[in-house]
């Protein structure tokens, strides 16, 4: 039985009409309102929160009528709106959990589903593979005799229809902007005079950083606020190329910094990006110096030798998970957390929620310029004659998935001895196959599961040497494969 949702590293994604419809979502909610019913000690209750891709707000409204369906009260969003509201709010009113509809970073083709649970983070694989097996049940009943669609099971299973009465639509509210504000230094942030543009890529932060700036003497200036299906027609993940307007304008204005959401992206006075394992660096080193909190450490697999390095200076625990921040999220249940997080631009706290939150950390890093009175060029210099110097590079190829899967076969059971010029010192398989060379170096090949992505990650200590070492790993894949690498 071909089941097609199906729980990768942060919630269920399909392409929207062709695996992400209508019935999917609701079976989806079904299975998820019956994990739902399981949680203790939390009101029967769901928050969902959607985004701006193409019927976003129609998906999740499929998805609360199975809620009310199954008894829930259901409280949703009025408008699109960043997904770690929905977490916070989960935890806040003690629901038993939240939906949020989106895709992430994922090209406007897709949608997606994502589980909040009932602590304000994603979902852990524990919880997925619960609804994993509920979606199975329900498909099975509907293969073998029982009602033919998402809508009649929900009927089947309960004693009444849903009622829109049971539907709460609300707009945001003032406790999550009260409660990041309370992580900061405020005051030095509202009096720093710092210039800032923010880049919404047409997604859900739209205006709320220039909003929560307002009144302070910051100078704030959003660029592509507006939400657009499509996101211009541009991959909506905060990195280069897509932040190369943000860098324009940075320049062009004279402003000190350039930050990016959906998600987390960071670009300096000059134009230059700021790379997810710099930043993460960069916020290690001020949460523990500047504001004095204390915690152990998080990375996964594929983000920077820096932080150990800072980690072991700093006399820091360190954890190690594989790649998808819902492994970070998961530390964040058992150990107090001070900062983790992954190369994507998911980073968190255990203070605010074992979730990623670009608004949350894009604050953060003002709070860090604030705190300082330095540029991030000055910042990441001052790092790198403390640490070491370290450049990064990813690239995702687009081929079939049985050649990526064969390039980490051969890199695990029979590796060259050596990439660029380098020899290699060892083979890690975590997540994927980690390529360890000489000289602080390494090179990472992931494939996906699901899709046909091939993801290669690089880190050296020059840029010269990181540019080599890529160009050796995407000569090796093109060995497996015909067409070559996009």
């Amino acid at each position: 039985m071909n089941i097609p949702i199906k729980f990768g590293t942060d919630g269920w994604r399909g392409v929207i009409a062709d695996t992400f419809t209508f019935e999917n979502v609701r079976y989806a909610a079904q299975a998820t309102a019956e994990y739902f019913k399981t949680v203790e000690k939390t009101e029967r209750a769901v928050f969902i929160g959607f985004d701006v891709r193409f019927q976003s707000s129609k998906f999740a409204h499929a998805a609360a009528e199975v809620f009310a369906g199954n008894g829930f009260r259901v409280v949703m969003m009025d408008r699109p709106y960043p997904t770690p509201y929905v977490s916070f709010e989960v935890r806040r009113r003690k629901f038993a959990g939240g939906i949020m509809i989106t895709a992430s970073h994922n090209p406007a083709i897709f949608n997606g589903f994502k589980v909040k649970a009932h602590f304000g983070g994603s979902a852990t694989p524990t919880i997925t593979a619960k609804i994993e097996a509920a979606v199975a049940a329900l498909y099975e009943r509907r293969q073998y005799g029982g009602p033919r669609s998402a809508s009649a099971i929900a009927r089947s299973l309960n004693e009444r229809p849903p009622l829109q009465s049971e539907i709460e639509i609300i707009g945001p509210e003032k406790y999550y902007s009260e409660h990041m504000k309370s992580l900061v230094d405020w005051n030095r942030i509202s009096k720093s005079k710092l210039k800032i543009v923010v880049d919404s890529m047409h997604g859900c932060g739209g205006y709320i950083l220039e909003n929560l700036l307002a009144g302070t003497s910051c100078t704030v200036r959003t660029i592509r606020g507006d939400p657009d299906p499509l996101f211009g027609g541009i991959n909506p993940e905060p990195m280069m190329p897509q932040l190369e307007p943000l860098a324009g304008v940075v320049r062009h204005s004279g402003s000190d910094i350039g930050l990016a959401t959906d998600g987390l992206g960071i670009v300096d006075e000059t134009g230059r990006y700021v790379n997810t394992l710099q930043t993460l660096s960069l916020l290690l080193l001020h949460v523990y110096r500047n504001k004095g909190w204390r915690g152990s450490v998080a990375r996964t697999y594929s983000q920077s030798l820096m932080i150990p390095r800072i980690g072991a200076k700093l006399g820091l625990e360190l954890y190690e998970r594989p790649i998808g921040f819902k492994n970070i999220a998961e530390l964040m249940l058992e150990h107090d957390i001070l900062i983790g997080g992954e190369e994507s631009g998911g980073i968190g706290l255990s203070r605010h929620l074992p979730e990623r939150d670009g608004i949350f950390i894009n604050l953060l890093f003002l709070d860090l310029l604030a705190a300082t009175g330095k540029s991030c060029s000055q910042l990441i210099r001052e790092m790198w004659d403390e640490f070491g110097e370290f450049h990064y590079d990813r690239r995702d190829l687009h081929i079939p998935i049985e050649a990526g899967q064969s390039v980490v076969d051969r890199l695990k059971t029979d590796p060259p001895p050596a990439f660029a010029g380098r020899r290699i010192q060892g083979i890690g398989t975590l997540d994927g196959v980690k390529v360890f060379l000489e000289n602080d170096s390494w090179i990472l090949f992931r494939q996906s599961g699901t899709e046909p992505l091939l993801r290669v990650y690089c880190e050296a200590p020059t840029e010269g040497a990181m540019k080599e070492i890529m160009a050796a790993g995407l000569k090796f894949v093109e060995q497996f494969t015909s067409a070559g690498v996009s």
